[in-house]
């Protein structure tokens, strides 16, 4: 059976200006396994907001709940069983990329260390919950592996799928896109390295003020969406997309 690769909007969020986006997390099945890659936010999220998330965060984020939309609900909806997922493989930390982790408790983990210590070194946008049920944690060091021209951090988990973090720091200092080989193509999901694809060609698209203000490094987010840009330019036939636009999503859900 050949793998198959599903594309889920998991997080419904307003941002200040009424623009809705997205939250475009991926789902692998192969044979008799399935991976997520981030998670959205998850069941428990949806049932007790306040109490998971606290008000300040829902308001400044925009996120609008609908148990529908959770990956674990989603995975039930494809007819599928969610205890088959074995992993979940995380671009970052940020509550609207790991709510639905405490959805699949026996999933390991796979991030990026520099993201861990990031997390460990209590910087205040994470949350806590999504870890709190200690799930086994496979964490990456820096690698000598090259995909493009960017370093790739080869994912162990037993797959026969491809699967590489592609550090891409600025928004969080660990953050990571992630690269995946279907069909004998890449796709590079980039995760909020950029939150609309407009940025790569409007250097100054007032979103990226937003982006800006919930960087941990603005300069080195910055220079990472110029190598995206640079990828784009050099290598048309790679498919690219991020975690928060739907104009992007669209395409993907359709399939």
């Amino acid at each position: 059976m050949k793998p198959i690769l599903r594309h889920l909007n998991c997080v419904d969020i307003v941002l200040p200006d009424q623009s809705p986006v997205c939250g475009h997390c991926l789902l692998l099945q192969e044979h008799d396994r399935l991976v997520l890659i981030d998670t959205g936010i998850g069941l428990l999220d949806t049932q007790n907001p306040q109490e998971r998330i606290g008000k300040p965060l829902i308001d400044a984020v925009g996120y609008r709940f609908d148990e529908r939309n959770t990956a674990i609900r989603q995975i039930e909806g494809l007819g599928l069983d969610p205890a088959r997922v074995t992993d979940c493989i995380i671009s970052h930390l940020d509550n609207d990329h790991t709510g639905g982790l405490p959805d699949f408790p026996k999933a390991r983990v796979h991030l990026g260390s520099e993201e861990l210590d990031n997390f460990h070194a209590g910087n205040p946008r994470y949350l806590a919950i999504p870890l709190a049920h200690q799930p086994e944690l496979v964490v990456y060091p820096p690698a000598v592996c090259d995909w493009f021209g960017f370093e790739a951090r080869r994912i162990e988990a037993g797959l026969d799928t491809e699967i590489y973090l592609i550090p891409l720091f600025g928004h969080t200092l660990g953050h990571c896109g992630i690269a995946l080989r279907i069909d004998d193509a890449w796709l590079l999901y980039v995760a909020d390295a950029y939150y609309l694809r407009a940025e790569l060609d409007d250097e100054n698209h007032p979103v990226g003020q937003l982006a800006a203000m919930r960087a941990d490094d603005n300069a080195l987010r910055i220079t990472t969406l110029g190598r995206i840009r640079d990828l784009v330019r050099k290598h048309p036939e790679l498919s690219l997309f991020g975690y928060h636009d739907p104009a992007e999503f669209i395409p993907y859900a359709k399939k």
